[in-house]
């Protein structure tokens, strides 16, 4: 069944065009990201570059500063920083005096967890290291298993900053990494979808 999330639909001259053609379903999502068996797959590889200088990986290549300059990586999101099991303790302190700049985001991956509210700071972050040293930039943004947190953070900088709807964003992604968003997260991404569907910010009417 839809769930339309109690969509707003305005009605004003400026905002004509058929809303319905926006709503995105939980379903149309995790289809998207499941096989014709409906089964999810996990990463192949480490790490994937899965938009232009925008790599997606895990916690293994993100401790790794060899790897990561043998990359050309030049920042550093961490969609799960924090010292729990589920998290990866990192930090500015971490890669002090190796040049890489880093930023970090406590997520938990449970479909409870507000992620959206990192959605812009993230979308900056990101924005700011594709722009470094006049479009030379490289970031890595990951979690523990590249898997649901920070491909989250990449398909909301697509939505934010590249104008991509959830679908559009989402399947470029899939394309090129095997991702899993949790529900609650694939939720979230639904509701930007919406808002920014509203606002008319998004190309792919």
């Amino acid at each position: 069944m839809k769930n339309k999330h109690n969509q707003q639909v305005k009605t004003s001259a400026s905002n004509r065009f058929d809303m319905s053609s926006f709503e995105v379903s939980l379903q149309q999502l995790n289809d998207l990201l499941t096989d014709e068996s409906g089964f999810y797959s996990w990463p192949t590889k480490h790490f994937h570059e899965v938009y232009p200088r925008i790599y997606v990986g895990n916690a293994f290549v993100a401790t790794n500063v060899m790897r990561l300059k043998r990359l050309g990586i030049t920042h550093i999101l961490n969609a799960a920083e924090g010292n729990s099991f589920m998290h990866v303790n990192t930090s500015a302190e971490f890669y002090a005096g190796t040049g890489i700049i880093y930023h970090g985001i406590p997520a938990s991956d449970t479909d409870h967890f507000d992620i959206s509210v990192y959605f812009e700071e993230a979308a900056d972050f990101i924005e700011k290291a594709l722009a470094y040293k006049n479009k030379k930039g490289k970031v890595y943004v990951h979690c523990r298993e590249g898997y649901s947190r920070s491909p989250t953070l990449v398909i909301a900088y697509l939505m934010l900053r590249q104008n991509m709807d959830v679908h559009t964003a989402l399947a470029m992604i899939r394309q090129k990494r095997e991702i899993g968003p949790n529900d609650g997260f694939l939720r979230q991404l639904c509701r930007l979808n919406q808002r920014l569907s509203s606002e008319g910010k998004l190309w792919n009417k």
